[in-house]
């Protein structure tokens, strides 16, 4: 009987296979093209069809006991009517030398010839390479101690069967079968496709070129002068008209982008610096609206503050609000308008004296605001030690940015009104 122990590189064992379900009996015994190529030279080479069916239901109903492989030999013993398995073997010429060879080549000369194999599947290209390694019809030589004298007996025909479920798992099952182990073919594989690159790449590597000597490259030396970088434009130019076509882009928003472009590129050649880089989005959907010119909202502003609200999900008045803050202080006074803060003692503190001594009623004091007692007017102190003003509708918590930041406070409410308005 079978001994998995006594396995080695030449000689593999593999347990008996479960009976087949119902439903898989009435399709074809093997699933892969190689295993069906099997079982096409069992079948072709066969005398007698009730055999092989017979044989084919002992293999369906797992009457085959464990399969030993060995070069040119597969070994079982299979279960019949009698109480005694029957031992059976089927014979198949091992492969000579030089066949050995031509079938390494042509697996070395393709890395997915290799990675199949690895993945335990048989390309076709490389069983079609001059090389007899699936059987045909006459070449399985079958044996079997049954009395039965039929080619094939219905116990060679059953492992026979069982050899195709393990052609199907392993195609390395095959290559013992025709002479070479899996461990030996693969290492023979992975030194040839090495060999094969190494030549690979010499053959595309450059020829050496002429060197210069060490000495002479490091010696130092005078570089010419680079040219001068040419003047700077006072401004940048206006981007040409775009004129509407049907199904093309909006010539509004072309204009709004090579505007915008033509701007950034002055910056960067004037200052080194992108003005916009590290903006946010919202920050950036604010500096595009406060780019566009007039102070009115015009229809084509309008679509403008429309497209840009709904792609930072704001409403067009918040981007309005954002847009007068910016147009005061630009990135600085966006901040004062979004962001509250607890400005240290100094500054701040003494805002509140200075207004008094303008005539101006008592400012109350919040984080970095300054309120008017009557709610309609207000400081903000900037992070940049500026101070902002901003107007509302009396008892109306609606602040909008005004006029001009001053370092003092009394400045920045300048051109709001007279002390007796404020």
């Amino acid at each position: 009987m079978a001994t998995p122990h006594r396995d080695t590189e030449l000689r593999r064992t593999f347990p008996a296979f479960p009976p087949r379900s119902a439903a898989s009996e009435d399709s074809s015994f093997a699933e892969t093209w190689w295993g069906n190529a099997w079982v096409d030279a069992l079948e072709q080479g066969a005398l007698d069809v009730k055999r092989l069916a017979r044989g084919r239901g002992y293999a369906d109903q797992g009457h085959v006991d464990a399969i030993t492989v060995t070069p040119g030999l597969v070994l079982a013993y299979v279960r019949g009517s009698r109480p005694r398995p029957y031992r059976v073997q089927v014979r198949l010429r091992t492969l000579e030398d030089e066949d050995w060879e031509r079938f390494l080549d042509t697996a070395a000369d393709r890395p997915g010839h290799i990675a199949a194999l690895l993945d335990k599947e048989l390309p076709e290209s490389l069983a079609d390479c001059g090389v007899p390694l699936l059987p045909g019809p006459r070449d399985l030589a079958p044996q079997c101690s049954c009395p039965d004298s039929g080619h094939p007996c219905k116990h060679a025909a059953a492992l026979c069967y069982q050899m195709a479920r393990l052609l199907d798992a392993d195609p390395f099952v095959l290559l013992l079968l025709r002479g070479r182990g899996e461990k030996e073919l693969l290492d023979t594989l992975s030194r040839r496709s090495a060999a094969r690159a190494a030549r690979a790449a010499q053959e595309r590597s450059p020829r050496s070129l002429p060197g210069v000597r060490a000495a002479e490259a490091l010696a130092p030396r005078q570089l010419a002068p680079l040219p001068s970088p040419l003047p700077v434009p006072p401004h940048p130019e206006q981007p040409p008209v775009y004129s509407a076509a049907p199904g093309g882009p909006d010539p509004f928003a072309l204009d709004q982008l090579a505007t915008d472009a033509a701007a950034r590129a002055h910056a960067l050649l004037a200052t080194g610096r992108d003005p916009v880089g590290a903006l946010t989005l919202w920050q950036d959907a604010v500096r595009l609206a406060a780019a566009r010119p007039g102070s009115g909202l015009t229809a084509t502003t309008r679509a403008l503050y429309s497209t840009l609200a709904t792609a930072v999900g704001r409403t067009q008045a918040d981007l309005a609000r954002a847009v007068a803050a910016w147009r005061q202080g630009g990135l600085a006074g966006l901040a004062v308008l979004e962001e509250p803060w607890d400005p240290p003692a100094g500054r701040f503190d003494r805002a509140r004296p200075l207004l008094l001594g303008a005539d101006l009623p008592a400012f109350r004091p919040w984080r970095n605001r300054l309120t008017h007692p009557h709610g309609h007017v207000q400081l903000r102190l900037g992070r940049d030690g500026l101070w902002y003003a901003y107007e509302s509708e009396p008892d109306h918590d609606d602040w909008w940015p005004r006029g001009t930041p001053d370092l003092d406070p009394v400045g920045a409410l300048t051109g709001l009104g007279t002390p007796d308005d404020l």
